[in-house]
């Protein structure tokens, strides 16, 4: 009976919490726009305020089970969302940049990171690459909402935004097997490691792919679409059955979800198509949730924090962050767009994808899963991924608009 009684009371203690990190979500988006601030710098330090370091009345720590649900499907989540916002017809035309960036651009990031980190913190190899590995990624989820508001050059507009699917879904695959190696302490070589990375690729590609056309063909106006009135409901559905299944056959789960949102937002390249109505009603129910993803990932990320690690590792994390920002972002940008013949960036162009490269959702779940399986250097990791997300998002998100007045990136006919 007293174990009953204490599971109950674990119970309502979750759902008291989950409903506590819905309230603090809506306020911080509420404060968020008041203040012209990007929504996840509240969700951060809303974390951190109503968390263990202060307040104590978020603390997701006693279900470690749910705090892994979140992160892990939140993440996958925003990664499908993620995927359906890149068009064929666009992606075809800057396919070089966008694949170099996306996959070279991680790997070099997270070389020089990487690098920094062991000589700055003086961790060993393992962690030091696997912190290079959680911030290599940008953030789709931060950088669509700005581009929303800012006319761009659509191509550039769209590089950008494919860039940031692309990498996330490259930055967690290169995340799992550095975890891996880590946590199982796996001594593998670079052959080895990209022989796995390419399987976890093709195999989450394929699994990606059979998946969402099931899906999308179950819930189209086909004659077999016999469940168009749950779309919405089957795009979850698509999300935990690509992850799942790529996991159990060794791909890479990231991959596969962003695919499968990939495939859900061409839809019509494969001939099916939703009913308007269930379309609507999906497009309104993905965005509910995908929101709802961003606010509990973030809001556990600043509960997750360590305040006395990061006075301690805050001054050499914003080094990392500086780093980051001046120095590997331009090399990636400067690497990959070289081999682009056909895109022909100008050089503003470039000036611009530089500078926006903001980090935000992936690198939080990231660096959520590396504090809960206690990784040797976890503290620094959380520490250096906090400031990074912080200082991203103010400086980078904030100025994207003065920024791309002074490169003349914007469309002409909305200058004004």
């Amino acid at each position: 009976m007293g174990e009953m009684n204490t599971a109950a009371i674990s119970a309502n203690e979750l759902v008291l919490i989950m409903s506590s990190i819905g309230v603090l979500g809506v306020i911080g988006g509420w404060i968020g726009e008041k203040l012209n601030i990007p929504d996840v710098v509240i969700y951060l330090i809303l974390g951190v305020l109503f968390g263990p370091v202060f307040l104590n009345l978020v603390n997701i720590d006693s279900f470690p089970v749910v705090n892994e649900i979140i992160l892990t499907f939140g993440s996958a989540f925003i990664l499908y969302e993620g995927g359906r916002e890149i068009k064929f017809k666009v992606l075809n035309e800057v396919k070089v940049s966008v694949g170099l960036l996306a996959s070279l651009g991680v790997f070099i990031t997270a070389a020089i990171v990487g690098l920094t980190t062991y000589y700055v913190f003086k961790l060993p190899p393992g962690p030091s690459l696997l912190l290079g590995a959680t911030i290599a990624s940008t953030d789709p989820a931060a950088l669509i909402p700005v581009f929303k508001k800012i006319p761009i050059k659509n191509r550039l507009k769209q590089t950008v935004i494919s860039e940031s699917a692309f990498n996330d879904a490259f930055g967690a695959i290169l995340f799992t097997s550095i975890l891996t190696s880590i946590t199982l302490s796996k001594n593998s070589g670079l052959l080895s490691i990209s022989l796995e990375l390419i399987f976890m690729i093709l195999i989450g590609v394929l699994v990606g792919t059979i998946v969402a056309l099931i899906g999308v063909s179950l819930s189209s106006d086909k004659r077999y679409g016999i469940f168009h009135d749950y779309a919405p409901i089957i795009s979850i559905v698509i999300v935990v059955f690509a992850y799942e299944i790529s996991e159990r056959l060794g791909g890479s789960g990231y991959m596969s979800v962003f695919v499968s949102g990939l495939v859900a937002g061409n839809k019509k390249k494969f001939g099916l198509w939703v009913p308007d109505e269930n379309y609507v009603a999906g497009l309104h129910f993905r965005e509910n949730i995908a929101t709802l993803a961003r606010m509990s990932i973030f809001i556990i990320l600043g509960t997750h924090l360590d305040l006395n690690s990061l006075l301690k590792y805050g001054l050499k994390s914003v080094i990392i962050v500086l780093v980051l920002m001046l120095v590997a972002r331009p090399i990636v940008v400067l690497v990959c767009t070289l081999f682009d013949r056909k895109a022909s960036w100008s050089k503003n162009e470039k000036l611009f994808m530089m500078w926006v490269r903001e980090t935000g959702v992936i690198p939080a779940a990231l660096s959520g899963i590396i504090v809960s399986t206690k990784v040797p250097g976890y503290e620094v990791i959380s520490s250096v991924v906090f400031m990074t997300i912080i200082i991203t998002l103010l400086v980078q998100a904030s100025t994207t608009k003065i920024v791309a007045q002074k490169l003349d990136v914007l469309e002409d006919e909305n200058i004004g």
